[in-house]
């Protein structure tokens, strides 16, 4: 069960225009937390004294970096290993045995994870996009192909990472769309559009 400590919330409002307002909140413990931050200025006015919102971002960059990195780092080697390598036994020191998941897609826990992956075409292939974290948080953009489908997945798949293990997933999958079928015009995944031939 994840341990939370009690910490003290402190607003500052700015007024930097007519219409305009910014707020941002710091917590007294661990880091700088930038929380909520509207404003319709690029650029603001602060009174003596405020910190800028780039010295607040740059605080906490300094206090995130290490773990963000090592947690995305993390999420990269267990997908790898998984979907990729196929190596159940590794895995399972990536993933908790009490894994909550929250996919509509995939089944519940970590056993039915490995699973669905068992059952899997061995042409299953997994690619990974970008990937950003937040604390103990880490969203990755990848790619399934060969999974046997007419059309690969594109994902957005949203971890959290306690002591070193995934402990809790959601996700949101979409058909990679062709660029026929694309409204933007430009690829969902990597520089270019997949060729609908590799899946027949």
């Amino acid at each position: 069960m994840a341990t939370y400590r009690e910490k003290a919330i402190h607003l500052a409002v700015l007024s930097i225009g007519v219409g305009a307002m910014f707020i941002a909140s710091f917590a007294s413990y661990a880091h700088f937390d930038f929380a909520n931050a509207q404003s319709n200025y690029r650029t603001s006015m602060q009174p003596q004294g405020v910190q800028s919102t780039q010295e607040v971002q740059n605080t906490t960059t300094k206090n995130y970096t290490g773990l963000e990195e090592k947690n995305k780092a993390l999420v990269l080697k267990a997908f790898d290993t998984l979907f990729n390598n196929r190596d159940y036994v590794a895995a399972e020191g990536y993933w908790s045995p009490k894994y909550i998941q929250h996919s509509a897609v995939v089944p519940p826990g970590r056993d039915g994870l490995f699973n669905l992956v068992k059952n899997s075409p061995p042409t299953l292939k997994y690619e990974p996009g970008i990937i950003v974290a937040d604390g103990d948080f880490v969203i990755v953009q990848g790619r399934f192909s060969g999974m046997g489908q007419p059309v690969n997945w594109i994902a957005a798949d949203i971890l959290r990472i306690e002591d070193g293990i995934l402990v809790e997933h959601w996700d949101v999958i979409q058909d990679e769309a062709t660029q026929e079928q694309s409204k933007g015009g430009f690829p969902m995944f990597g520089d270019k559009f997949p060729n609908p031939l590799e899946n027949e």
